[in-house]
């Protein structure tokens, strides 16, 4: 087969599967999920695990943003006044005690009041290290972690393009 008509046919499968993916998006629930540790926010710097392992709060409040937050707010809230729901899905610590996870969840709540003020979020769950994020909720989601992009109720995205990605929707 000649290179152009291999360039051809690859085109066209591509195109072809873009448009089932976006007729997939369209047909399921209107909803974008973001995970937020390695998704949003970055809390993997310094001796982040030390502190986590000591049950200090302190990398989950001093995360620095992994995209542009302006943009992604701006992106989130035209999707939002064209229908969709936007939710974060997020675990507290692996193995944090009681009292540490409800520092972490309130670290977790205060960031996104401080990177995303302006995005009012449909849900913010942030559950107990290990559950399940793919029951109950739907729509697309958007986690470092394969395991939950691989058992989510949906479409599934890797964190390398969010912002691309959500332009394509809106």
């Amino acid at each position: 087969m000649p290179a152009e008509n291999l360039l051809t046919n690859t085109l066209l499968y591509s195109i072809i599967y873009m448009k089932r993916e976006k007729k997939g998006i369209e047909k399921m629930a209107k909803e974008i999920w973001f995970d937020m540790d390695g998704t949003i926010a970055n809390l993997y710097v310094g001796n982040w695990l030390e502190m986590i392992i000591a049950e200090n709060p302190h990398p989950y409040k001093v995360a620095t943003p992994l995209v542009n937050m302006q943009v992604l707010a701006r992106t989130l809230n035209k999707l939002q006044k064209n229908g969709y729901k936007i939710g974060i899905i997020s675990w507290t610590a692996r193995n944090g005690s009681l009292a540490y996870n409800n520092a972490v969840k309130k670290a977790k709540m205060n960031w996104l009041k401080t990177h995303m003020n302006s995005v009012h979020f449909d849900n913010i769950d942030i559950v107990e290290y290990g559950t399940p994020k793919e029951i109950g909720r739907n729509g697309i989601l958007f986690d470092d972690e394969k395991v939950n992009r691989d058992n989510w109720n949906g479409i599934a995205y890797d964190v390398h393009d969010i912002i691309g990605v959500l332009k394509n929707l809106a």
